[in-house]
């Protein structure tokens, strides 16, 4: 075989970039602005990048997917003049997990198993987003007991202080700060020792549930989360001292990666990202859910829309997020953790000892599920890395007929080539790694 024909075979077709002699004008221009709607004037101006140059100026090269900062499974095309990246275009599809039509395979109580495993830094908050939009169908939304809905945001906050731990950790990682991966990681390493306590597991949980979660909160739970939240603020201040206010690293993220509000809202793009270009838009206040209009929290915003903005909105969530958890604390309720219905909720284990009903209960609602009506829904929710929405369509059966998750990952990694273009290859794994992307949900 000749090495072009090995070239031909792993050719990823359409995605790929083309060489500038291969391609037009109107599809170089869609490859840096016509996305955002801009006359063709106002696209040649992103980046503020002097004429395009002549081919044998540049030179195309792959970063990823084989590249521990691409996470392995993200490959970047970049045409660089020089050290200069002239354009940039991610090519997505090696994780190949399928999430979406394995989920139409399986029943809507066993889909918690299925979804928890997309972002995988966040498993509690996709099984959130399907519960809630199977309660949608089912009708229930509004019956779910008054515990179970503080514990959901509870285990959500908590959630998203773990992947914003981790962020810091890979980011400062990925930019030379090799201490900061091992203190991100040991402060997470304390939210992931209680989800092990309250799930049973670290990660994939599978505790959110339609209908409310598998188990009420375990004794010595509050304590447990006391001790987390007044851990982790003498630690942030430590990495303020580290980051925040090290030179080298404002050097490094301050000015890189600029993304404008108007291209952020154009491709979609929601979270930290959003939030980064001055754009206050988080689900939880603008579109409340669970009880996050009862709690008192602010919206971080910043200013320049670059990767140092990006930084710290995610350093102070983890912040608001102890804020929010504190006053949950104070709120929590008693009573059950599920909704008491015989139709979605499997009878309590001891019973099953007493009753030949209540086993042939729990046996039918774990071999065929419930049955959920006709119809279609659309619930969002705020991911640590933006909207997270889940589209379900029933046929009256007890599987999905349709099933789609809005991951904002998929979404957010379209921004890199207008985050790029203009910038230093050196910049590249900077811009990457504020973008924060989880590919789980990106190959969904």
């Amino acid at each position: 075989m000749t090495a072009v024909e090995n070239v031909r075979q792993t050719n990823e077709g359409a995605q790929e970039m083309r060489s500038r002699s291969e391609i037009g004008a109107r599809e170089l221009l869609r490859e840096v602005g016509s996305v955002l709607r801009m006359s063709e004037a106002e696209a040649a101006k992103l980046g503020q990048i002097p004429a395009d140059p002549d081919e044998d100026q540049t030179m195309i090269i792959n970063m990823g997917p084989q590249h521990p900062s691409t996470h392995g499974v993200l490959r970047l095309m970049l045409e660089l003049q020089g050290e200069t990246v002239l354009r940039c275009k991610p090519i997505i599809g090696y994780l190949h997990t399928g999430m979406e039509k394995t989920g139409e395979e399986l029943t809507f109580l066993q889909g918690g198993t299925n979804v928890t495993r997309m972002d995988y830094l966040s498993p509690l908050n996709n099984e959130l987003v399907f519960s809630m939009a199977v309660e949608k169908l089912l009708g229930i939304e509004n019956d779910i007991p008054e515990r179970a809905v503080w514990m959901r945001m509870l285990l959500s906050e908590l959630n998203r202080m773990s992947s914003h731990l981790l962020f810091l950790a890979t980011n400062g990682m990925d930019i030379g700060a090799v201490s900061m991966m091992l203190y991100g990681w040991r402060e997470r390493e304390e939210v992931l020792r209680f989800f092990q306590k309250v799930t049973g597991l670290r990660m994939n949980h599978n505790f959110i549930r339609p209908g409310g979660l598998a188990a009420d909160l375990p004794a010595g739970w509050r304590d447990d989360v006391l001790t987390i939240l007044e851990t982790l603020p003498p630690r942030l201040a430590e990495y303020d001292i580290l980051m925040t206010d090290q030179p080298i690293w404002r050097e490094r993220l301050q000015g890189v990666g600029v993304i404008t509000a108007d291209e952020a809202l154009a491709l979609g793009t929601s979270g930290p990202i959003l939030r980064s270009t001055g754009v206050a838009w988080d689900l939880r206040r603008d579109q409340p859910y669970l009880r996050y209009d009862e709690v008192e929290f602010d919206v971080i915003v910043g200013t320049y829309g670059d990767a140092f903005d990006r930084y710290a909105i995610r350093l102070n969530e983890i912040r608001e997020s102890i804020r929010i958890v504190y006053q949950i604390l104070d709120r929590m309720p008693l009573g059950d953790y599920r909704i008491q219905n015989k139709k979605v909720t499997p009878p309590p284990r001891a019973r099953i000892d007493e009753s030949m009903e209540a086993l042939i209960h729990h046996f039918k609602i774990f071999t065929e599920g419930f049955k959920v009506p006709e119809g279609e829904v659309y619930v969002g929710i705020e991911s640590p890395r933006g909207e997270i929405g889940c589209y379900i369509v029933s046929d009256g059966g007890p599987k999905p007929y349709r099933i789609h998750m809005r991951a904002p990952s998929f979404v957010n990694i379209q921004a890199l080539p207008h985050m790029m273009r203009g910038g230093l290859v050196a910049d590249a794994v900077a811009v990457i790694s504020s973008v924060d992307p989880v590919l789980g949900e990106v190959d969904r």
